[in-house]
């Protein structure tokens, strides 16, 4: 179903840009903002809330810029309200969507955790990226990276398969319960996939070096 702003605009466009860099772009790489009833500004990440959006690149300084300089009333064409803690309340809500399809992928068996699983999974080839907790040890983590150092050797592969360290230990367990992890792998699979999707998202957001907020878990671990 359209969306209320997905109309051509001026230059063909369907109006999905971002209001802070007037890039258009792929909506993989981009959040969705509507307008609360109270009248305050909240990401629409599932895309699927009522009412007239904006969209803005998946950048925590993006959001952060939109919301010093009023992009968002501009944008929504509304008397809008974007509170100072909208970048954090977003990395929150990534972690918590990044956990949520974790535990999907889990109970398809597309998400293995412990790092004798894990090692396995690299160096057949099955993984498609590697979690640790923020604060794994370093020997554990080092041993996975010589894993997909090997595997990136043998198959000849320009990449190596990624991984990706957001969270702590404690807030793993804040997150996930029972099923919080030291060492993850996503495998093949829609539930697996959607966890890869998700984990880019979020590192994208964070960038090379994120800003830990202020709060419980889902806030970066790095």
């Amino acid at each position: 179903m359209p969306l209320p702003e997905d109309k051509p605009s001026e230059d063909g466009g369907n109006g999905r840009m971002c209001i802070v860099t007037r890039e258009s772009g792929d909506t993989d790489a981009l959040i969705r903002f509507v307008a609360a009833p109270d009248g305050r500004v909240v990401p629409d990440l599932k895309r699927q809330l009522p009412g007239r959006g904006c969209w803005v690149k998946a950048e925590r300084a993006l959001v952060e810029k939109a919301v010093a300089k009023k992009l968002f009333a501009r944008a929504l064409k509304a008397d809008v309200r974007a509170e100072p803690g909208l970048a954090d309340d977003l990395d929150r809500l990534l972690g918590l969507q990044l956990a949520g399809m974790m535990n999907m992928a889990r109970k398809a068996a597309q998400f293995v955790t412990g790092a004798t699983k894990v090692d396995q999974a690299v160096r057949s080839g099955a993984a498609l990226a590697v979690f640790h907790a923020a604060d794994a040890a370093a020997d554990g983590v080092r041993k996975i990276d010589q894993a997909r150092r090997a595997w990136k050797f043998s198959s000849g592969e320009e990449n190596e398969i990624p991984a990706f360290r957001f969270f702590t230990e404690a807030e793993l367990a804040g997150l996930l319960g029972q099923n919080a992890f030291i060492h993850a792998v996503a495998l093949a699979g829609q539930a697996g996939e959607g966890v890869v999707k998700r984990a880019i998202m979020l590192d994208k957001y964070r960038g090379p070096a994120p800003v830990r907020a202020q709060g419980g878990a889902g806030q970066p671990g790095q």
